[in-house]
């Protein structure tokens, strides 16, 4: 793996206070075998991108960072373009794109969410904050790269069937909800996979497999599952309405029947409108919330796990210990004591 293929000359750093263009030439990088790291320069903050090439073109990027400053990549892609894994951790971006009615010209990529995308011939400029780390999972995979496991079926007419059928001008962004717990359980294997040589290569790509598999599933469920998307705009105000009482009530929150009542809706409306607008249950809503909360309090504030606990719904420190730990894979402790 040589310079070329590690500095993309097709992306433009600039930070937000200078508007500076930063060369690549700035950055460090070492390279071992078949995995690249790029280190970033203290004009850029702290953190590092670590490539780590696969079988077949397969590459799992793996990016961990605090910005000094609000950063913008300016980015121009190619007609030949991989198939994108996105998983956020922590952290988030917003993204302008550019001369195309096939993608929208903005939206914003979040904190324990996931995205499946294929973006080519399209300009696009991408904001990352400064004000929260970033920890980014990202697998590319070349659109060859599927074509042995594809049977040749038409029955699904979505971009992303397309495309493995042949259609490498289909352009597609598609947002596919919460990171579930099997999704964080391949993230955390990755990150902190305990092999070398020959088997980790082996594991990494079973892993990458795994998470592209999850993630076709849940593209399976949104073309098998149409009702999804049939709620009218009404009923969706009402779900917007019972998300605010489920966070303003989240200490003591009401039961589904009674959240339904209240905004006029019946069980079964309220629970698709929560699939259809967040992409999880009611009370798998709460559950983000309630460790979305949890992190903040971790990270600023110092509370003892048994306050933070307490703060965000659980009298048991245990039993919240257990679901941080589902959450981002890692115990509130180890969380606290990393930032």
């Amino acid at each position: 793996m040589d310079k070329s293929q590690i500095f993309d000359p097709n992306t433009v750093i600039l930070l937000a206070n200078r508007r500076q263009k930063v060369d690549w030439n700035e950055l460090t990088f070492e390279v071992k075998n078949q995995e690249a790291i790029i280190h970033f320069s203290p004009q850029l903050g702290r953190g590092y991108n670590r490539q780590i090439s696969l079988r077949g073109g397969l590459t799992i990027e793996i990016i961990e960072a605090q910005l000094k400053e609000t950063m913008y990549l300016e980015r121009k892609h190619e007609s030949i373009f991989p198939l994108t894994s996105h998983f956020y951790l922590s952290g988030m971006s917003a993204v302008k794109t550019f001369n195309t009615s096939e993608i929208q010209p903005n939206y914003t990529e979040s904190t324990g969410k996931n995205y499946l995308y294929h973006l080519p011939d399209l300009m696009e400029i991408e904001k990352w904050s400064c004000n929260t780390p970033i920890k980014v999972i990202s697998i590319y995979a070349p659109v060859d790269y599927f074509q042995g496991f594809y049977t040749g079926e038409k029955t699904n007419s979505h971009p992303i069937f397309n495309l493995i059928n042949g259609d490498r001008t289909s352009k597609f962004h598609l947002p596919l909800g919460r990171n579930n717990p099997e999704i964080l359980r391949a993230l955390s294997q990755i990150y902190q996979c305990p092999y070398h040589g020959l088997t980790k290569q082996l594991y990494l790509e079973s892993k990458a497999l795994e998470l592209f598999a999850l993630q076709f599933s849940s593209v399976d469920s949104s073309i098998l599952n149409p009702q999804q998307l049939s709620l009218k705009k009404d009923d969706l105000d009402r779900v917007e309405y019972a998300k605010h009482i489920l966070i303003k009530s989240s200490l003591n929150p009401p039961s589904i029947k009674e959240l339904a009542r209240k905004v006029g809706l019946n069980d079964r409306k309220l629970k698709q409108g929560f699939k259809q607008l967040f992409g999880t249950t009611v009370f798998g809503y709460l559950y983000n919330y309630r460790m979305e909360q949890a992190q903040e309090l971790l990270r600023d504030s110092n509370l003892t796990i048994a306050q933070i606990a307490h703060r965000v719904g659980y009298s048991n420190p245990e039993a919240f210990s257990t679901a941080f730990r589902r959450k981002f894979a890692q115990s509130p402790k180890n969380y606290q004591l990393s930032k």
